[in-house]
């Protein structure tokens, strides 16, 4: 009998042990375990949206709001805006929460104005990034670090994770001259980094601009480091609920096709989506001769294609499987070019037009890869211009991974 008490004891040990390892806990987390205390006393600036929440679900913003060691004083909302209702590329007004002033830095202004920094003696940034260089929270917290630095005021970043894992590193760094607010920074398309880990590299490789006296601004910068967050972890593995980032980013599963195919939605040569249910999740809706040679000639890891059949047209269906070995932007162009090579008719950079084009040259960092897409290059002459810079990357990041 007492053996099996003793292995029951055992299991229970086991199991909690095995529990306690895979909780993951979030920057803002551990800033509520722990009181608000660093912030006692404080008058805050709030940068996040619906998505920063604690573990709980319960909203980042609100929290700070409801403790009593601190005031906050404002909030400022990214791209999509506070409740991330708004569509890509749209503007965004002004808002109030909580009888608060919400300032939108994808409005009039996409960096934030003195005035609205007068009074706050710290600024948070609580945002849900989601691996993708081109999605532009990032570039919203470089202009929040750079006026931060400017004026003085100190900023705390609470991290959160990389839904696809802090080792999946893929694409090219932009070219120079090619920075904008969509390639803000120069690291790769997948930079494998978490936010909290962007931001050092930002502060600490002199990225911010250049102060009156010509040297880079550096921000009075705090990272709260997550617990029990590795970098071999995807979404699913955290155990936290997903909170939609914005419109086309509902699921982690939409991560990875915004990551595979969110470029090729610049060029509007067809949509990328299956109704709003599945978006970055089908490449199609035009009418594919024969769609089975497409998939059988592909062997992608971590990917798994279908054919979708509707009504007149077909398309392919996108299912993302763990995997390391994923390498999501230069299988989307392995793919484009796959289905170009069986239908080359579909590819007339004739019906791209002007802005499309210029508007992929930013959101990829350069104006070679459209060439070399529709130019008939070969797929490694691509597959170079797509990862130039990669490695070099690589060695830089390594410098700012907090986590193992």
């Amino acid at each position: 009998m007492y053996r099996y008490i003793f292995l029951l004891l055992l299991y229970v040990f086991a199991a909690n042990a095995a529990e306690q390892q895979q909780t993951v806990k979030l920057g803002i987390d551990l800033v509520v375990d722990n009181d608000f205390e660093i912030f006692r006393g404080k008058r805050l600036a709030i940068l996040s949206n619906n998505a920063g929440r604690a573990s709980n679900k319960k909203l980042s913003a609100e929290l700070f709001v409801k403790s009593q060691k601190c005031r906050v004083v404002s909030i400022f909302a990214p791209e999509h805006g506070f409740k991330t209702w708004v569509r890509a590329g749209r503007k965004v007004k002004d808002d109030s929460l909580f009888g608060l002033p919400v300032y939108s830095l994808y409005g009039r202004n996409r960096r934030p104005q003195k005035h609205q920094l007068d009074n706050v003696d710290m600024v948070i940034i609580d945002l849900q990034d989601i691996g993708i260089r081109s999605y532009t929270y990032i570039s919203s917290m470089y202009n929040m670090l750079d006026a931060c630095a400017e004026w003085g005021i100190p900023v705390i970043v609470l991290d959160r994770p990389n839904p696809m894992s802090g080792l999946i590193v893929d694409g090219n760094v932009p070219d120079p001259g090619m920075q904008s607010f969509v390639s803000i920074i120069p690291v790769s398309y997948i930079h494998g980094c978490t936010i909290g880990e962007l931001a050092q590299m930002i502060n600490e490789e002199g990225w911010l601009p250049n102060d009156i006296f010509g040297k880079p601004r550096k921000c009075n910068l705090s990272i709260i480091a997550m617990e029990n967050w590795h970098r071999n972890m995807v979404w699913e593995d955290t155990g936290i609920h997903w909170t939609p980032t914005s419109p086309n980013i509902p699921t982690p599963q939409s991560v990875r096709g915004c990551a595979m195919m969110g470029i090729f939605g610049e060029l509007g040569l067809f949509p990328i989506s299956l109704g709003v249910k599945l978006p970055f999740q089908y490449f199609g809706r035009i009418k594919f001769d024969n769609i089975q040679p497409i998939i059988d000639s592909i062997n992608f890891p971590g990917i798994v294609l279908e054919p979708v059949f509707r009504k007149s047209t077909t398309g392919i269906r996108l299912k993302f499987e763990y995997s390391l070995s994923f390498a999501p932007y230069t299988s989307g162009i392995r793919l484009f070019l796959a289905v170009k090579r069986l239908q080359p008719e579909l590819f007339n950079p004739l019906k791209v037009r002007v802005s499309r084009k210029k508007m992929f040259a930013k959101v990829t960092g350069t104006k070679k890869l459209f060439n070399a897409l529709f130019n008939n290059n070969t797929e490694s002459n691509v597959i170079q211009i797509a990862t130039k810079g990669l490695e070099e990357y690589k060695k830089l990041r390594q410098k700012y991974l907090i986590y193992d």
